[in-house]
Parts: C-alpha cells; sequence; structure tokens
C-alpha cells in the first residue's frame, strides 16, 4: 500500500490579491484559521486559489509561503499541473526544493491529449520529483477526463499516489475504485459527493467549503471514518443548500465572498472571474445564517 499523503479534509484554499500581487498577511491569517480548525492539508496554487491568473513568481511565492507558514504541521499540497508538460516539471521541482509535502497535477487544459498521453505527461512530471503526487480529474473545467483504465496505468507509478475526483460520474470512481485498490487513494473534489465517495473507499476531501468550515469539512469525514455513517451524512446533507450557494457561480467567486462574510479581506477575484452578483451574494449570505444557526 502507498503512503497516504492525507486522511480527511484538505482545503483548497483560496488566495487574496491586492492590486500589487498577494495579500500575504490576509493569505497567512487564512492558512491559521484553517490549521485551528483541523483542516488535515492545504492545497495551494490550485483552482480555487485562482493559479490560472497567477505570474510564475507569484506562484512561486505563494508555494514557498504556504510552505514556511504552515512550518510542517499538517502537509502542504502545491498545485503544479497545467498544459505544458516541461513547465509542469519546473514547476514541481521548484515545489518539491522549498519543502512542500506533495503535488496536485491537473490534466492538460485546452490543448487537451489522448489517453496514452496523459499517461506519458504523468510519466515525465513523476519521473522528475520524488515527491507523492495527486492525480486532479476535473473535465468541466480541462475538457479531459482521466478514463478508470488510465488511472489503473497510473497508479502503478510509486510516487502517484492519489486522485481528486471532480467528475462528479459515482459510477467512474467505483471503477477506479475496483482497479486501483490500495495503489490511488481517491479524494472527493466535490463537496456534494464526499459521503458516496467515502463510501467507495475514499480517504477525504478536497473542499471549497472547508475555507469557510474546516471543522465541519474535517467532522464529515471524522465521522464517516469511525463508524458513525449517520452523523456523517447527517452533516453531508445539512450542508447542501450551502454547498449549492458556494457553487452558484464559477468558483471561488462565491467562497471569497464568504471569506469576506466571515471577516477576512480577500476581496474580488481576478479578471476574467468578477465579483458575485447580488442575488446570489443574498443567497449565500442567508445559507451561511441557516448553517450557522443549525451548528
Amino acid at each position: 500500500m502507498k503512503k497516504i499523503l492525507f486522511t480527511g479534509c484538505g482545503t483548497a484554499i483560496a488566495t487574496p490579491f491586492t492590486e500589487d500581487g498577494i495579500n500575504y498577511e490576509e493569505f497567512k491569517k487564512l492558512i491559521e484559521f484553517q490549521i485551528e480548525g483541523h483542516a488535515d492539508a492545504i492545497i495551494v496554487c490550485g483552482t480555487t486559489g485562482e493559479s490560472a491568473t497567477m505570474s510564475l513568481e507569484e506562484k512561486k511565492e505563494c508555494i514557498k509561503f504556504a510552505v514556511d507558514t504552515v512550518n510542517k504541521r499538517i502537509p502542504v499540497i502545491a498545485g503544479t499541473g497545467g498544459n505544458n508538460t516541461a513547465s509542469a516539471i519546473s514547476m514541481s521541482k521548484y515545489a518539491e526544493s522549498v519543502g512542500a509535502d506533495g503535488l496536485l497535477v491537473v490534466t492538460p487544459y485546452y490543448n487537451k491529449t489522448t489517453q496514452g498521453g496523459l499517461v506519458e505527461h504523468y510519466k515525465a512530471i513523476a519521473k522528475s520529483v520524488n515527491l507523492p503526487i495527486i492525480l486532479y480529474n476535473v473535465p468541466s473545467r480541462t475538457g479531459l477526463n482521466i478514463n478508470p483504465e488510465t488511472a489503473y496505468e497510473l497508479s502503478k507509478i510509486n510516487n502517484i499516489v492519489a486522485i481528486k475526483e471532480a467528475s462528479g460520474n459515482i459510477s467512474q470512481v467505483a471503477k477506479i475504485a475496483h482497479l486501483c485498490g490500495d495503489n490511488l487513494t481517491i479524494y472527493s473534489g466535490n463537496d456534494d459527493q464526499i459521503v458516496p465517495i467515502l463510501s467507495l473507499g475514499g480517504k477525504g476531501v478536497i473542499s471549497v467549503l472547508s475555507n469557510i468550515y474546516p471543522k465541519y469539512t474535517h467532522d464529515i469525514v471524522e465521522n464517516y471514518l469511525n463508524g458513525n455513517v449517520t452523523k456523517s451524512l447527517d452533516m453531508q446533507l445539512t450542508a447542501l443548500p450551502l454547498i449549492e450557494a458556494l457553487f452558484s457561480e464559477v468558483n471561488p467567486i462565491p467562497v471569497k465572498e464568504a471569506l469576506n462574510m466571515k471577516g477576512f479581506n480577500f476581496g474580488t477575484p481576478r479578471l476574467p472571474l468578477v465579483k458575485i452578483t447580488e442575488p446570489n451574494r443574498l443567497v449565500l449570505k442567508n445559507k451561511m445564517t441557516e448553517f450557522d444557526s443549525q451548528n
């Protein structure tokens, strides 16, 4: 059985920006909030972190800052994927050099590739580093799916240890679990599917919800894995209206507004993303109020 990077809730952490760059003071506050809230890992420079609009230097600074701030209290997993294999290798090597604990590597987007190309892409990245790698499958973003048979081929590589499954296809997740067994840890990439994926042998979630409710998200997983399945399911279902509000517009538009509502100064996303629309902001605020009253 391969090493499990983390069990529980890994927060796909948002990035606060100013006109001049990254607001590291607010970023540090959110990191500390995550650790205090029992988040089990922090994933930096992912989709929720708006890595697509960050410069190369910003990505490097952000990864190093997260690693230094967390200081080994929980794992820091760096998003280093892209649609240029050579660039993904370079960023992965950098993340390893500054002390990241693992890598989250999304499938190539826009240019995409074949399933055979996916295998070669990930093989090349895996050979370049010693860090454990989490495959990131999010076809709605990339236009490219990691087929279960491809996940199986990739699971044969020693340092490819897990997959973040955000396809939304539970049948596909079941087939990955069947084919890969203990050679590939499965994390839910969707907050509304934590319990279903745990029921298929998953070990946790890489979460947007946990930006604002880390302990609650951690507890959904912990309860399930401790045998409190009914409690875990109840928590999952209770959170559904809030999760829907957090995805009423493209992530991370709503969660950045939710962080502002929680007292952080996360401003607005970078273009081409924009501030949440007023009707959806009001729904989000109401759902957060309702959620708080239930917990």
